[in-house]
């Protein structure tokens, strides 16, 4: 009887309206907080910049993963269909590839509560990918057993050869896990940091964007498990073309759309004795294609809905009026509630552009030239697609963010950038993207035909297409009407790059960066003088507050990095203060009188080697010794520069490189040898001293150029954090954070030549 009672009660529950059962990415909608196994938390698609000829397909799920959570480690599903879509045919009725991943978990040793010990690994995970190329209608298995590498435990369960798997390095593990499927395509599922980087505290505290220097990563030290597929561009062209074979770097016929989702049984029972059943059809839980959608643009009360629709058959239509008139536009906007949002006092939506076009919410936008001739030859032409675009008098960003999001952007007219177009929006201009595939849905949308961005070159810049727009516009090399390869034309939207800066991409286009790079400048443009203006300034110097991953990529497949080791933890920090940081590079000890120098390595992964190299020190190559010598001549010679540059990566990562300019000369306190130079004396000062405050702001001058450390320690010798500065300001003012009782504590400042030690009281 209690086993039928289970089945029925579990049947009501299954077979509620949608809106009150499914939901999606980092905890980004109701139920979804519920199920973190299922939850979607980014997609990414982009060029691979090894291979010109090779897409790369991510799906990362389970957010905010503690390395330390054990014992029951972090892991993928059962029961549960983790599923890659890929749309290339907008004439299709529904996914045109379609990968599907299912998980199975075995326990080697069940009489141990370690997850690993001699050997034996627990929650050990296989899993089984299909493909299907007829939408979904029939399946085809092309990995059978693929290995999932465990949790990044520790050194004891992963390195020992005695009690663990005493495997090299956990890079060994999941260097080994990468598969090649039976269809081509190479596989890699497991357990990474999860790349994505963003200021959660701030966004959803009403909009309260900070500064770099003020910003969280909520993300930082977080692990994700993630599904990553490099596939060959003539698997996923809808004809079988090569990237050799397309007719530009635009070429329409190379635009696919990707998404990303997951979906369980409708029924689970749960039997007495504690077994588990799954019965009934599969329904999708997650779903996740364009970043920040369903965060950030889909209300509360429509973010369960969202999720249990897929973005095919005119699904996403009834969720379009929250992408032409988005709310975060209202706080960018000084007749709306912009003055009480300053954290995006620098976006500000055009209201009279080219002295008469409104943008703002509920404004008519471009809806005034409707049927005008002038749109003729347009992609806003009632011929083609001034219906979607120009629906009606209160919807300005159809013409913009709508399409970003449901069709991709087409290289016609206007939606071409400003150069050559002689001041007319209108006209034909400087082509940099063609992502369009009008399947009126959201995905993430790539143009594969598009070469990759190499990750050396100096215009490579996390902003994607707002930075492929500026150098357009402004650079003398890129700046002429002619189709050309840009830097950053892969970058988001045209794709999504790890790299990719997301959140300040989307802010700055729901700020109205979009319509300005195609001719719709800012308000405070003068006819006749630059387009640059100071609103495009502001809004091209705007970033979120986090603006970069907390570590390195790799250099080659799946280009995610391992994931953070559990016996460090996210929030551990070891004896140099430092052990839990993304790797930098340092001087630790100088010699002025021999050239004697130390080179040092702050944080990074503290299970992979480091190699430095120096030019001007004797054998500056790379290596991994760490005691050299400058070069006597370079020391000696009065006019010879006063910094050294010291380079630092992980052995054969040249991906992970770091570098650090060292004043040799400061430390000595000459400017040049024999032309002794004043030094201003190491000073401290404490903002508010005694506090009641749990933290405390300090003040240091006289460190310019050197490493400055600052730490905190109780009165029983306890260590309350530090930071490190490796090349101090002029003047260097940071907040400190003290113990939460009161009481003594002691401030400690040092550099290479002189240390202060600082008596505070907390009251």
């Amino acid at each position: 009887m209690k086993k039928i009672l289970h089945i029925l009660l579990t049947a009501v529950l299954t077979y509620m309206p949608y809106s009150q059962l499914l939901a999606s990415s980092h905890r980004e909608a109701p139920l979804i907080s519920s199920d973190p196994l299922a939850d979607n938390t980014d997609v990414y698609a982009f060029k691979s910049p090894t291979d010109a000829e090779k897409i790369v397909l991510i799906a990362n799920y389970i957010p905010f993963e503690d390395p330390a959570g054990g014992p029951n480690w972090y892991t993928f599903g059962e029961n549960i269909r983790y599923e890659i879509h890929v749309k290339n045919n907008a004439a299709t009725p529904g996914d045109d590839i379609t990968y599907r991943f299912t998980f199975s978990i075995k326990n080697e040793d069940p009489t141990t509560f370690f997850n690993i010990r001699l050997g034996k690994q627990n929650q050990k995970t296989t899993y089984t990918c299909e493909r299907s190329t007829n939408g979904g209608q029939s399946w085809t298995t092309i990995v059978s057993n693929g290995v999932v590498p465990p949790a990044n435990i520790g050194p004891r369960s992963i390195e020992d050869k005695a009690v663990g798997l005493g495997a090299a390095s956990y890079n060994e593990l999941a260097t080994k896990a990468i598969t090649t499927s039976s269809t081509g395509e190479r596989i890699f599922c497991g357990p990474i940091d999860d790349p994505f980087f963003v200021d959660l505290g701030g966004i959803f505290d009403v909009g309260n964007f900070r500064s770099t220097a003020q910003a969280r990563d909520a993300l930082y030290h977080f692990n994700c498990h993630t599904i990553a597929i490099e596939v060959p561009v003539s698997t996923l062209q809808k004809s079988g073309k090569t990237v050799a074979q397309a007719a530009n770097i635009l070429d329409p016929d190379y635009v696919v759309g990707v998404w990303a989702s997951s979906s369980r049984r409708q029924i689970k029972t749960i039997y007495n004795g504690g077994d588990v059943g799954y019965d009934g059809g599969w329904v999708q839980v997650s779903r996740l294609g364009m970043p920040l959608t369903n965060e950030a643009v889909i209300p509360i009360g429509m973010k369960d809905k969202w999720n249990s629709f897929t973005p095919y058959g005119g699904n996403d239509l009834q969720f379009a009026k929250y992408f032409t008139n988005p709310e975060l536009a209202l706080y960018m906007d000084d007749s709306q509630f912009g003055a009480a949002i300053p954290g995006l006092s620098a976006l500000r939506i055009q209201s009279k552009s080219l002295g008469s076009f409104d943008f703002r919410n509920g404004k008519p936008g471009l809806f005034g030239l409707k049927g005008n001739a002038a749109l003729d030859g347009t992609a806003l032409a009632e011929a083609a697609f001034g219906k979607v675009l120009l629906p009606d008098n209160a919807s300005p960003r159809a013409v913009d963010l709508l399409p970003i999001f449901y069709t991709g952007v087409p290289n016609l007219k206007p939606y071409q950038l400003a150069t050559g177009k002689a001041g007319n929006p209108l006209a034909a201009g400087k082509p940099f993207i063609h992502n369009f595939l009008p399947t009126l849905g959201d995905m993430l949308r790539l143009n594969m035909a598009v070469p990759a961005t190499p990750r050396n070159d100096p215009n490579f810049s996390s902003l994607g297409l707002v930075k492929a727009a500026v150098l357009g516009l402004t650079d003398a090399t890129y700046a002429n009407p002619n189709l050309q390869f840009i830097p950053n034309m892969d970058g988001f939207p045209n794709g999504r790059r790890l790299e990719d800066d997301v959140t300040t991409i989307e802010l700055q286009a729901v700020g109205g960066v979009v319509l300005a790079a195609i001719g719709l400048w800012y308000d405070d443009f003068v006819p006749g003088q630059s387009p640059v203006t100071a609103s495009l300034g502001k809004v091209l110097s705007f970033n979120a507050g986090v603006v970069k991953n907390d570590t390195t990529l790799k250099a080659s497949f799946p280009f995610v990095q391992d994931p953070w080791r559990g016996f460090i933890g996210r929030g551990y920090v070891g004896p140099d203060q430092n052990t839990a940081k993304p790797l930098s590079v340092t001087v630790l000890s100088y010699n002025c009188s021999t050239g004697d120098i130390t080179f040092g390595r702050i944080g990074g992964d503290p299970n992979r080697v480091v190699e430095y190299q120096a030019a001007g020190v004797v054998n500056g190559v790379w290596g991994t010794t760490v005691n050299r010598q400058i070069e006597a001549p370079l020391r000696m010679d009065a006019n010879s520069r006063r910094f050294l540059t010291v380079e630092a990566r992980y052995v054969g990562d040249p991906g992970s490189k770091v570098s650090f300019d060292f004043d040799f000369r400061t430390p000595c306190g000459q400017a040049r040898i024999g032309a002794p130079e004043k030094v201003a004396p190491l000073l401290v000062r404490v903002l508010g001293n005694p506090t009641t405050n749990s933290d405390v702001t300090v003040e240091v001058t006289g460190a310019e150029g050197q490493v400055l450390k600052l730490g905190v320690i109780n009165s029983q010798g306890q260590s309350m954090g530090q930071q490190t500065i490796n090349q101090a300001g002029s003047v260097e003012r940071h907040t400190l954070r003290l113990g939460e009782q009161s009481g003594l504590y002691f401030l400690q400042v040092t550099t290479p030549t002189e240390r202060k030690i600082i008596k505070m009281v907390r009251q």
